[in-house]
């Protein structure tokens, strides 16, 4: 896993080479200052003249603006170069999901998702930032440190290089073994609890109105605080971590102390260098102060990135050709021979031999009760999900011969959860054509029979709809979304279910006018409500993913089956309502 997160750094990897060499330079100038200022306070102790002094006042000054401004270059050019990771990285997850979408994004929660988009790629900064950044530099600069101690004393440096060791190498594998199990539940919890937080917020109407809220808030609290446990105990092992790395350090000066004491005695060492091999390890040990942090931070990181590219490595609902067929001329004819569909190999069959024409201005509605594949006949149809058998034809020529981008330039959708931006009506209508003029916007509108309401409002066209469109009713979402699928002028269009979760009232309300406004246009309307269906020219009814009965509203009306059942059922369950 993290060798293919560094393939993503390979744009970058001048940048990142760039912050390793001034983070050398900082905390090569964090030591150098150090050492520098140990002999001249020891030097200046002697009172030697003050011109013998210049050259080590000059170099502290020097370590110490260096080290300042040698840091801020280092952090400014490692974060631009990770930013940079992070934007193709994001980008590479955003554009996986929206090849699997939507066929291939029910084996993930909605919640979850955002977490891996947002969450887990940010997680994957700390692999650039506390990871790969901070081992090289320490690398480097322990490495000169030792080499400096070991020149003024070889011992010295023996006791530096095993204490660097102690805190650089078994200090980081401790602190990774023991927070391994604590980074793997963070990262999975961190994952659930925002599913669930999201699954509350957009639920929390229904779970009001029939008492499950508490339950709700109560799962809620229970996967906080396991989080909670999880960060507590991730956080302990980076106290222990730190606490050990700690301790080396101060091993390090006493052993230092140790030999270099009988060093001076002897006359090995010069007294004034004493204090430079005593206070060497201070510095030194700034370099690997992090590294136990580090070493959980991989550990994030790599759990990170496994479910990263569990999406990434997801396989695509529908394949488009390597060499596709360029789209047939208008006018267009949809036609399906005896096709079958489901959503996993594994799964039962959602679509099993259905076949209907579609011919220029011919509108047909697709009817049955929930889960007898209505929708799954929309996602092949509009290249979504891929057909396991039989086929679609646009004019003759095999939908998967087509790459589904043309597909869905001729074939549009006005789905029943149809989004709505939190913008204003005039720019999610626009959405459809960019370069659409006033005049055509409020003509679509006009064809939903929905502009006199927008004029009657104080700012019109320019009225915020909300977030999802919650400042409007779910009637006028439906044709403010039927707005902007007439404004593409799409020569075929698929209604998807466009009166669900409507009252009686509007709904057939919207479906008549739907039917309206789509007269003398090819359309196919999936939809379990009845009424208004005399205006079609064909009625398929579906059952269990298989054609049951179709015909024209009376003819299956003057006959037993299963559109009569529906007919009578929804007549006697409800209110008549006109057709």
């Amino acid at each position: 896993m993290i060798l293919r997160l560094l393939r993503f750094a390979r744009p970058a990897r001048g940048r990142l080479l760039i912050a390793v060499v001034f983070g050398v330079l900082a905390l090569g100038s964090g030591v150098g200052l150090m050492a520098t200022s140990a002999w001249l306070i020891s030097r200046a102790a002697q009172h030697p003249p003050v011109l013998m002094l210049m050259v080590a006042i000059v170099a502290v000054r020097a370590f110490g603006l260096g080290r300042g401004v040698f840091r801020y270059i280092e952090r400014l050019v490692g974060h631009d170069a990770t930013f940079r990771i992070l934007a193709d990285l994001r980008a590479r997850v955003y554009e996986r999901l929206e090849r699997l979408a939507p066929g291939g994004l029910p084996s993930f929660r909605e919640g979850d998702l955002l977490s891996r988009l947002v969450a887990d790629v940010d997680a994957v900064q700390d692999l650039f930032l506390r990871v790969l950044l901070p081992y090289a530099v320490a690398a480097v600069v322990g490495g000169a440190s030792v080499g400096l101690a070991w020149a003024l004393l070889p011992s010295a440096g023996a006791v530096l290089l095993l204490a660097l060791l102690l805190a650089g190498v078994v200090a980081p594998w401790l602190s990774a073994a023991m927070a391994r199990r604590a980074e793997r539940q963070t990262t999975d919890l961190r994952g659930e609890l925002t599913s669930h937080v999201v699954d509350t917020l957009q639920g929390a109407p229904e779970l009001i109105a029939y008492g499950a809220a508490p339950a709700q808030l109560a799962e809620a609290t229970r996967l906080d605080r396991a989080f909670t446990r999880a960060s507590a105990r991730s956080a302990t092992t980076a106290g222990a971590g730190a606490a050990l790395s700690a301790l080396a350090g101060g091993l390090a000066v006493w052993g230092s102390l140790a030999v270099g004491v009988p060093a001076v005695r002897s006359g090995v060492l010069d007294g004034v260098l004493l204090a430079v091999i005593v206070l060497l390890p201070l510095a030194a040990f700034e370099v690997v102060a992090g590294l136990p942090l580090a070493a959980q931070y991989l550990e994030r990181v790599r759990r990170s990135a496994t479910r990263i590219f569990a999406v990434l490595d997801s396989p695509e609902p529908v394949h488009d050709p390597a060499d596709p067929t360029p789209l047939p001329a208008a006018p267009y004819t949809l036609a399906v021979k005896n096709l079958r569909a489901r959503w996993t190999p594994q799964a039962p069959y959602a679509l099993d031999d259905i076949s209907l024409d579609l011919t220029p201005g011919r509108r047909c509605a697709i009817v049955g009760p929930s889960g007898s594949g209505k929708t799954t006949l929309t996602a092949v149809l509009l290249r979504f999900l891929e057909p396991a058998g039989g086929q679609a034809t646009l004019n003759g020529v095999d939908l998967r011969a087509l790459h589904g981008d043309d597909v869905r330039r001729v074939i549009g959708l006005c789905a029943q959860d149809a989004h709505l931006f939190d913008s204003t009506i005039g720019e999610n209508v626009r959405l459809a054509r960019p370069d659409a003029t006033e005049h055509e916007i409020r003509d679509a509108l006009h064809r939903a029979r929905v502009l006199d309401w927008v004029d009657s409002l104080p700012q019109g066209l320019d009225t915020h709809v909300g977030e999802h469109g919650a400042q409007v009713s779910g009637g006028q979402r439906q044709r403010i979304a039927l707005a902007r699928a007439l404004l593409a002028d799409f020569p075929i269009l698929l209604l998807d279910e466009p009166a669900e979760h409507l009252d009686i009232a509007t709904a057939d309300a919207l479906t008549a006018d739907l039917l309206a406004a789509t007269e003398g246009r090819t359309t196919l309307l999936v939809t379990h409500r009845l009424a208004g269906l005399d205006a079609v020219d064909e009625i398929i009814v579906l059952d269990e993913g298989r054609i049951t009965d179709r015909g024209t509203h009376e003819a299956l009306l003057s006959r037993p089956g299963t559109y009569r059942t529906l007919w009578d059922r929804e007549r006697t369950t409800e209110p008549a309502q006109p057709i």
